[in-house]
């Protein structure tokens, strides 16, 4: 029946993601026995320790950067909404400095003349502060924090620190004020630096059996919305070199992104990738040389981007910046429906009964769809004995038996894919809402009821795998009932088809489990309801 073959055709896409989850594990586990005894050492270039003496702190209610006072670049964030792992008390650390990893966020101002210096240390400015910790009170909605460099010749350079109450982004403005009667040339970078291979601690979020999680980087131009270009492109030193007024660069990985927004569009920006010592990759962009005259003040702004993949934050601070959410290549269909998920929430409070209601509507929206694709199923079950008949009667005649089966299906008003179409115009949304429920950072963590308290991790006795293979179950064998036309082999693969996607779902996100349980269930209604008042 074609009702097997589309059932056939979705183990089968499920089955090639697990095999390319499973194949990605294999190779982050050789990635990860890479030697690394070697990072713990200071170089010229990337700060390697947090130095209490000359690094400054500024926090707000959802974040805290640690800056370097040396070149003023942003050495750890701690993000004070999301925890580590579930249940622990230390904040995640998105950006970090640490002997066995390095993930930062770098941008200065330096004098063209040393181009091709301006990640050195010895190139770098040396920044002041008042004092060493800032905090965004509750009575005020912004916090700024100056930081100040005073050249030998009299040019002072102001690089400010922005925060807002309750965001992610960071403003990052340079004023620079020549004093001096001779004009200036300046370029302003912004590089992101992050070590390829991580911490077994860090690698957890990243393996997931049941979605392949990219980590790399990511880059927006003028004529470029998204790409994503791999770590180990870097590490074969194939860089990229591209020059655009608009977009950012970003560092990937699940649920979190960093990016850097140039907001400077009368100077032309060139984006680059380096591979650094110490297996670490970076991106980038540069200024043209921007000329400052005498008795002269100039003013550039960039905003760092560091913190979760929240959608409509994300598409706000820059145009195509929610793309970095993996939503895959039906993201145009996943957008929507999360917003249609967050909508629910605001209702229900909890993101399990949402994925319960939002699973209820699509089923509702597909009822049409669903009843074509039954009746397809019944017509072609009412015709089996005939079917049947024409095989044997012209088993040796494949032209004839052609023939005969055409006329029948004209005359039984049949057609033969009817069952086939329905199930391939639902397949992209299911696939969408797919991916939303997997690359949502908001079901992070998130409590269901009982026992699931983490609807991105898996159920931890299992009991929503075993309730959904029960479904397929039944779904199977009402869908196949009185079908006298299966071989031995169909028989074997339909039997075991519960049996081994229960055993796939059970390490996969328990909040995808639930929204295939509850669809499963409302399908059996559907079938009873259908099968009982359909007729052919």
């Amino acid at each position: 029946m074609n009702l097997l073959r589309n059932f056939i055709l979705v183990s089968s896409f499920v089955a090639l993601i697990i095999s390319c989850a499973v194949w990605k594990k294999n190779i982050e586990a050789n990635h990860s026995s890479i030697k690394i005894e070697n990072f713990n050492h200071d170089d010229s270039l990337i700060t390697t320790k947090i130095n209490p003496l000359s690094f400054i702190t500024i926090k707000n209610d959802v974040i805290k950067l640690t800056i370097d006072k040396k070149g003023g670049d942003i050495v750890q964030t701690e993000l004070l909404k999301f925890k580590d792992t579930l249940n622990s008390k230390n904040d995640l650390k998105l950006l970090e400095t640490s002997h066995n990893f390095i993930y930062q966020a770098q941008n200065d101002i330096i004098k063209s003349k040393y181009l091709g210096h301006e990640f050195q240390k010895n190139y770098r400015l040396n920044y002041q502060t008042k004092k060493n910790d800032f905090i965004l009170t509750n009575q005020n909605s912004i916090i700024e924090v100056p930081l100040l460099s005073i050249s030998k010749s009299g040019i002072k350079y102001i690089k400010t620190f922005v925060l807002k109450k309750n965001s992610y982004a960071v403003d990052v403005k340079f004023k620079v004020i020549n004093n001096t009667n001779q004009s200036i040339d300046m370029i302003m970078f912004n590089r992101l630096i992050q070590s390829i291979v991580q911490p077994k601690s860090k690698q957890h979020e990243n393996n997931n059996i049941a979605l392949q999680i990219f980590r790399g980087v990511a880059y927006s131009t003028d004529n470029n919305k998204y790409s994503k270009y791999k770590f180990t492109d870097i590490q074969n030193k194939a860089n990229l070199k591209i020059s655009t007024k608009n977009g950012w660069i970003a560092m990937l990985q699940k649920y979190f992104v960093s990016a850097w927004i140039p907001k400077n569009t009368s100077y032309k920006n060139h984006i680059f990738t380096n591979y650094l010592e110490k297996n670490i990759a970076a991106i980038g962009y540069k200024t043209d040389i921007i000329h400052i005259p005498a008795k002269n003040v100039t003013n550039l702004i960039s905003t760092l981007w560091v913190g979760p993949e929240i959608q409509d934050k994300m598409a706000a601070v820059a145009p195509h910046l929610d793309l970095t959410i993996n939503y895959g290549w039906l993201w145009f269909l996943s957008q929507p429906l999360f917003k249609l998920l967050k909508i629910l929430n605001n209702f229900f409070h909890n993101w399990g009964f949402s994925i319960i209601a939002i699973t209820f509507i699509m089923k509702l929206c597909m009822y049409p769809i669903s009843k074509a694709q039954y009746i397809a199923i019944s017509k072609i079950k009412k015709i089996q004995p005939l079917v049947e008949n024409i095989k044997k009667k012209f088993a040796h005649d494949k032209q004839k038996l052609t023939e005969e089966m055409i006329i029948l299906y004209k005359k039984e008003g049949v057609n033969p894919l009817g069952s086939l179409f329905p199930a391939l115009i639902q397949m992209p949304l299911f696939l969408a809402l797919y991916y939303m429920l997997m690359s949502s950072v908001e079901l992070r963590h998130a409590p269901f009821i009982l026992w699931i308290q983490d609807l991105s991790d898996k159920d931890p006795y299992y009991v929503l795998p075993i309730c959904m293979g029960i479904t397929m179950f039944f779904i199977q064998k009402n869908n196949t009932l009185n079908d006298q036309n299966k071989s031995s082999i169909q028989d074997i693969i339909l039997q075991l088809t519960p049996f081994i996607f229960t055993i796939f779902f059970l390490w996969f996100p328990s909040g995808l489990v639930l929204y295939y349980t509850v669809s499963n269930l409302i399908t059996i209604f559907q079938n009873k309801i259908m099968f009982k008042n359909i007729k052919v």
